[in-house]
């Protein structure tokens, strides 16, 4: 006889269960809507969807890990396409980014952003791109108002929350009434305004100048910011001539600097790129090339793998771009890494030649102090109407607010939004011997002017030889970065492009007084005088954020280099590498996740001698691996060096993150034993040396790894500690668990550090956690495109639960790659699906 489920129970148990079972019907219906609400956003990937405006079918093939490559008959269709596609998997990170470049995020977020937007108001990003339209080619014109329509396309046909992703469906608990305007080009020309300032360069490192200015002696203070060293590191083009690539002279490399120190300028301003809440110093990008005649195949290999903050979705979206007859009217066949929101590909190859960028770091900055009086600045002499404007900021939930914007004849004033720059007023001022009160601090930035580097990533996309290259690379105007190149010809080559101002007095390190007229920008540096060189004698350049080239009198492009110890690593292992044989995709991957730590070979050797409290840097390596206790123990004693050594004289943005900067600060004072920066000032009555600090920086890292992984230092392991956490940019920081738990992803345990190739990048005042990574890592094949390599650090998608996500998490952080491939019975053999778009 069948026995009811409850029959035998209790009376009270009975309900108990009724109730549980209840509970878990319900749990069950919610699961199941759940899922239909996140999975109703994922877009469609194979059959047919009609794209209005097209003028002939457009095919779509995803591979497994869903890239997608487009084929179209013109590039009006491929590009319509490319907007379409980039708004299926990437619409929420674009209209996020469209707000935050707009300065609007309160709008959808409410008050707790509106520094923020205060911030990009200030700037005027928004402003700067409807200004740059009309200054582009008509073809790229064109090419955004395509793009435009396809982004358009896509969310005509996805109208309301649940369409669209899941992050429109949580935004609805809090600002239901939110919706999205259409796509425009400006939106996306404001993109490269936010990638120009989070790469601006030297920004906060003048600030930090002008904080530690008013803190220690200016002998002490220049301690802290010391030269490229020359004699050790190699530049990227050696001997090398500037402007034309066979000839010409060589370019300074000496003075003030601009690019890699956002992180602490502003804790306020947006960061797309997640170059805030770091220490950015000393971390950038590597890409190196190495010529035909040291590689298997006597082809060209290209690497590149662009250092930035993590993201979840990443910052990078992989792509191929096809037409499917290549002709002067459809100029396109390339595949590599775009950014949702803008058209083409930034970085990556077409048929014929292949690129990689990593931050040039020219002086592109200045921060005048301005006296001001109310809406008045001083002139010479003279006091001069400021312009003044009024920004009104819509505030969800809230009143809008009203900002007051004052621009000078240098720029914008930015003290009154940028904590760190009103801060750092009177270290500048008692620098220049000037009362602080009355002093106010203005920005003057090359990325304010409106510019045509929307125009140089597609003139880059269809140039066919080093010349077209360098032609596209003209208007690369900000961020100027570095670029190599290579071509299946066999050539190699770098441009250093970019709107480098050429000052009439000064250096651009410090700020300086604008009303005496003295510091003025007179002009550009020419693009012809910037260096460049094509197929050097070495038959490979390496590219690392180091100097250009060796110091001139005759021009100036920043003193704010990374200090050079990646891209020496770099130059070691090629050299090693051609000197054993020939050059293979797998030597340039090896480099690639190469984590040896070339501060320990000159710092070990000292706690060593003093006699270390565990064994773990007996023969060891200096490879940073995720298993190596060797290195656990030597960050650890790296972090409680910096603290102990520096943190009783510097505060605040001041504090030592640990980048090569401070490699070369501790490099020349371990030579020094007694002086003054190895005393802790805060000890009345004692004067510590330079031992003293080390055995008590050792000791502290044993008691803190014997606390944090136990007690046998044998099972240390630097992964456990050294943890990428992929948290998503909006909603990732929620502060409420369910939402985090829906969008973040990891940890994951990681390998390298913040200065080896594999540049996973850590601040020592906050702890072991990753903040800056490899962004992505390439390697191109010019032997045989289809054999070239790709990775990407999360995935394709932005669809939080899609297979896409994060497919490609745990293969980056094992240093593994995906093939990258390009022609097109590739790239069908591997789809997995396919999708046609008609007119």
């Amino acid at each position: 006889m069948r026995i009811a489920p409850f029959a035998r129970l209790s009376r009270p148990l009975r309900w108990a269960a009724r109730v549980l079972s209840v509970l878990v019907v319900l749990a069950v219906v919610l699961a199941g809507a759940a899922t239909w609400t996140v999975r109703r956003s994922f877009p469609q990937l194979s059959g047919e969807l009609r794209l209005p405006g097209l003028a002939a079918p457009v095919t779509v093939h995803r591979d497994g890990y869903g890239i997608p490559h487009i084929y179209a008959d013109t590039a009006a269709d491929l590009l319509k396409a490319q907007g379409y596609v980039h708004a299926q998997d990437r619409f929420w990170e674009m209209d996020f980014r469209r707000k935050t470049t707009a300065g609007r995020l309160s709008e959808v977020f409410g008050a707790s952003t509106l520094e923020i937007d205060k911030v990009v108001r200030t700037l005027g990003w928004r402003r700067t791109a409807e200004a740059e339209l009309p200054l582009l080619l008509p073809e790229t014109r064109q090419a955004l108002a395509d793009y435009a329509a396809g982004v358009n396309a896509w969310m005509a046909r996805h109208d309301g929350f649940a369409a669209r992703s899941l992050e429109y469906g949580v935004l609805k608990l809090t600002n239901g009434g939110y919706e999205p305007e259409p796509w425009t080009p400006a939106d996306s020309l404001a993109w490269l305004k936010a990638m120009a300032w989070d790469l601006r360069s030297n920004m906060d490192s003048e600030l930090d100048r002008a904080l530690v200015a008013a803190r220690l002696p200016a002998e002490r203070a220049a301690q802290l910011h010391p030269g490229y060293p020359f004699d050790r590191h190699a530049t990227i083009v050696t001997d090398a001539p500037a402007g034309e690539p066979r000839g010409g002279r060589p370019v300074e490399a000496a003075a003030a600097g601009a690019l890699d120190r956002v992180a602490a300028l502003v804790d306020a301003a947006p960061s797309l790129f997640g170059t805030a809440g770091g220490d950015p110093a000393g971390i950038g990008s590597n890409s190196w090339v190495v010529g035909g005649a040291h590689t298997a195949t006597g082809k060209p290999l290209l690497a590149n793998d662009p250092h930035l903050g993590p993201r979840m979705p990443s910052i990078w979206y992989q792509a191929g771009l096809h037409c499917r007859t290549k002709s002067a009217a459809c100029p396109y066949d390339v595949a590599g890494y775009t950014f949702a929101g803008l058209p083409g590909v930034v970085i990556g190859h077409n048929d014929k030649i292949a690129w990689g960028f990593t931050n040039l770091g020219p002086d592109v900055t200045d921060l005048y102090l301005e006296r001001t009086r109310g809406d008045t600045v001083l002139a010479g002499e003279t006091w001069e109407p400021m312009r003044v404007r009024t920004e009104r900021i819509q505030v969800a939930g809230g009143e809008p607010v009203e900002l007051k914007v004052r621009t000078t004849g240098h720029g914008p004033i930015v003290s009154g939004v940028l904590g760190d720059a009103r801060e750092a007023v009177p270290g500048a001022a008692a620098r220049l011997g000037e009362q602080a009160e009355g002093l106010e601090v203005a920005l003057r930035w090359t990325a304010l002017d409106p510019g045509r580097t929307a125009d140089a990533i597609l003139l880059m996309n269809r140039a066919e030889d080093f010349e077209q290259f360098r032609k596209g690379a003209a208007s690369f105007e900000a961020p100027a970065q570095n670029l190599i190149y290579a071509d299946t010809a066999g050539n190699i080559g770098y441009q250093a492009p970019g709107k480098i101002p050429v000052r009439s007095k000064g250096d651009g390190t410090m700020p300086v007084p604008g009303w005496t007229g003295e510091h003025e920008w007179t002009g550009f540096i020419p693009f012809e005088k910037l260096p460049s060189v094509y197929n050097p004698p070495e038959g490979y350049i390496v590219t690392a954020n180091n100097a250009v080239v060796r110091p001139s009198e005759e021009l100036f492009l920043t003193s704010d280099w990374s200090h050079g110890y990646r891209s020496q690593r770099i130059v070691e292992r090629i050299e090693e590498e051609t000197a054993k044989g020939e050059v293979t995709s797998e030597t340039m991957r090896a480099l690639l996740m190469d984590d040896r730590n070339n501060l320990a070979p000159v710092l070990v050797p000292h706690l060593l001698r003093l006699g270390a409290p565990n064994d773990t840097l007996e023969g060891w390596d200096f490879g940073q691996g995720r298993d190596s206790a060797g290195a656990a123990y030597f960050n650890a004693v790296w972090k409680h060096l910096l603290a102990r050594v520096f943190e009783d004289e510097l505060t605040g943005p001041t504090r030592p993150g640990g980048g090569d900067r401070w490699y070369e600060v501790v490099r020349a004072l371990l030579d020094r034993p007694e002086d003054p920066f190895w005393d802790d000032v805060r000890t009345k009555g004692t004067a510590e040396r330079r031992d003293d600090m080390l055995k008590a920086a050792m000791a502290d890292a044993d008691a803190e790894l014997r606390e944090r992984l136990g007690g046998d230092p044998a099972e240390w392991a630097w992964g456990d500690l050294h943890t990428l956490d992929l948290t998503h940019e909006t909603f990732g920081t929620s502060g409420i668990a369910p939402v985090e738990w829906l969008f973040n992803r990891g940890p994951l345990r990681t390998a390298g550090g913040k200065d080896t190739v594999n540049a996973t990048g850590w601040d020592a005042t906050a702890g072991y956690q990753v903040d800056w990574v490899p962004s992505m890592r390439m390697v191109v094949d010019l032997a045989d495109l289809d054999r070239s390599e790709w990775i990407n650090l999360t995935g394709a998608s932005g669809h939080a639960f899609h297979t896409n996500y994060d497919d490609q998490a745990e293969l980056w952080a094992d240093g593994r790659f995906t093939p990258m491939r390009f022609t097109e019975p590739a790239v069908r053999q591997a789809a997995e699906n396919t999708l046609t778009l008609t007119p």
